[in-house]
């Protein structure tokens, strides 16, 4: 199972043919792809996202908040920022649901590797941008 960034997403989207967006292709059609919530409703908040395509979105599966989620998606942005990383409050949540449930994570966004580096989250690919 995976799960793919806002950054991919929108890529994927607009059609753009990359090693990230070829990756979540292929387990979109082998249905191995969980949504974290917060990069859903990063998703959703684009005004001009058609209807259809919001409601495919939505039909993704979630990836599952368990308890304690919350304290310890602030430890882990606590313990970047300690290291004078910087960890958006979203980005730490989005890293945190995956490396609760051991998911791998897909992005072109080169802010997640702190979080790789801190607290093992699994990145799939190369950066692309960020």
């Amino acid at each position: 199972m995976i799960a793919a960034d806002t950054s991919t997403w929108i890529a994927f989207l607009g059609g753009d043919r990359s090693q990230d967006t070829d990756l979540l292709d292929r387990a979109l059609e082998d249905r191995q792809v969980l949504m974290a919530p917060v990069v859903l409703t990063e998703l959703l908040s684009d005004p001009k996202l058609p209807f259809d395509v919001a409601r495919t979105l939505s039909e993704i599966p979630l990836i599952e908040i368990g308890p304690g989620y919350w304290e310890r998606a602030g430890a882990l942005r606590a313990k970047v920022l300690a290291k004078r990383r910087k960890a958006r409050l979203g980005d730490a949540l989005i890293a945190q649901s995956c490396i609760d449930r051991g998911i791998s994570f897909l992005t072109r966004d080169r802010d997640f590797r702190v979080f790789g580096e801190s607290a093992g989250l699994d990145l799939v690919v190369e950066f692309a941008t960020g």
